[in-house]
């Protein structure tokens, strides 16, 4: 079993860093870095029961890809987001049609349904509201539902990466599961 926290720990020593803003001074970069380290240590440390067992060189390379790609997904449609959500702002005779949607999942891991929820949620114009477990739902308020397709396929192309980067059964590519549903997947504010 590899120990992860500490490699956790100096990651956030080095976020530490960039947060705080500091001086671009060898002496203020050191003791930011003493003071990131501490801190990141201890919050590795107290956090370790929620890393995986293992981690080997061989699944962080297959991994890292698919985690830049869902970065960059993700920075594109938060881009794409924030432009379409300042013009409907800007331009009040922009449509605003707000519907709830059920996004069915293929993830079932409860670290990669939060990071698809959060994923949504930080994208402006949607918000995940809740998560059925028993029917691994999702629950999304889009500003402007009238195109289930247009949402849904930024959602489905992360959980393609989260798929592989959270060690899934299911694989890219593998159906989205239906929903049972009495009539009506969309509903209307």
């Amino acid at each position: 079993m590899t120990r992860r926290w500490p490699l956790t720990g100096l990651l956030l020593a080095i976020l530490w860093i960039f947060v705080r803003g500091v001086e671009l001074t060898p002496r203020t970069l050191a003791e930011e870095f003493i003071v990131g380290l501490i801190v990141g240590m201890i919050i590795a440390y107290l956090l370790r029961g929620f890393y995986t067992p293992t981690l080997g060189p061989g699944r962080a390379l297959k991994v890292a890809p698919y985690a830049t790609l869902y970065l960059l997904v993700f920075l594109k449609e938060l881009v794409t987001a924030n432009w379409d959500v300042a013009k409907r702002v800007l331009a009040p005779s922009m449509p605003i049609n707000p519907r709830v949607i059920e996004v069915p999942l293929r993830v079932r891991t409860d670290l990669a349904v939060t990071t698809i929820a959060n994923s949504i949620t930080l994208t402006p114009g949607t918000l995940t509201m809740d998560y059925d477990a028993e029917t691994n739902t999702l629950y999304v308020h889009s500003i402007d539902g009238s195109d289930r397709d247009a949402l849904l396929e930024p959602i489905r192309t992360w959980e393609d990466y989260a798929l592989v980067i959270f060690d899934e059964e299911l694989k890219p590519g593998d159906p989205v599961p239906q929903l049972e549903t009495d009539g009506g997947e969309e509903r209307g504010d």
